[in-house]
């Protein structure tokens, strides 16, 4: 079944009650920090800011508590200006994006998203996204529905930033890989009944409006 083999990592349904995510939420922000450019020091800075400083030296291998990526993500919006920090943030859920095709995502099922026409394959891809959303919305609600342009929410989402700049690389770069290169994200803080929730829309951009989107940052799988 394609839905089995959909699987971003064994995940269970605890680990969001948890409030866990994943560790490339910190050591992909880590590598995006390095190579931004005109930010010699700032991943130390940022880091140290954050109070997780020994991170850079030993990345964490398991589980973490969401409160981590949260505080070093108020820290690099705090310590860089807004432009730097939302390029900074996207990239590093780009790099997300990468580490979960090359590592969470079966080869066949790769193979069978990417031979469907992106209509069948966007649904496919959002149960899956929905049924895994621990790895990057922790304790938040996820809500997916199909459509065009399908849509994402997060409520309550404890990595919130302005712009969502980071789940906004993370979506991009999956639904580019899987769905279609055309895919573009768009982000909105939609408070409903006093409740925060980020939503996400993901059109398919039509041939006669395709722009030179990139793809996915090179895959490390280390």
């Amino acid at each position: 079944m394609l839905s089995a083999g959909l699987t971003f990592a064994a995940a269970v349904d605890a680990r969001a009650e948890a409030g866990l995510v994943g560790p490339n939420a910190v050591i992909q922000l880590a590598e995006a920090l390095r190579a931004a450019p005109d930010a010699v020091g700032a991943a130390e800075h940022v880091f140290s800011q954050a109070g997780f400083f020994r991170f850079l030296r030993t990345p964490p291998s398991d589980m973490i508590d969401e409160a981590i990526p949260a505080r070093l993500f108020a820290a690099l919006w705090r310590e860089l200006p807004p432009e730097q920090a939302t390029a900074i943030a996207h990239d590093a859920g780009r790099r997300i994006g990468a580490y979960v095709l090359a590592n969470r995502i079966p080869s066949a099922a790769r193979w069978v998203l990417g031979a469907l026409p992106p209509r069948l394959a966007a649904p496919l891809l959002l149960k899956a996204i929905r049924k895994h959303a621990w790895t990057f919305a922790g304790s938040g609600a996820c809500r997916v529905a199909p459509g065009r342009p399908s849509v994402i929410t997060i409520e309550r989402n404890p990595l919130a930033m302005p712009g969502g700049a980071w789940h906004v690389g993370v979506f991009e770069c999956l639904f580019r890989a899987l769905v279609s290169r055309r895919a573009i994200v768009r982000h909105a803080n939609c408070p409903v009944d006093g409740v925060p929730i980020c939503r996400f829309e993901i059109d398919i951009l039509t041939p006669a409006k395709t722009v030179d989107v990139p793809l996915c940052p090179p895959r490390h799988t280390e």
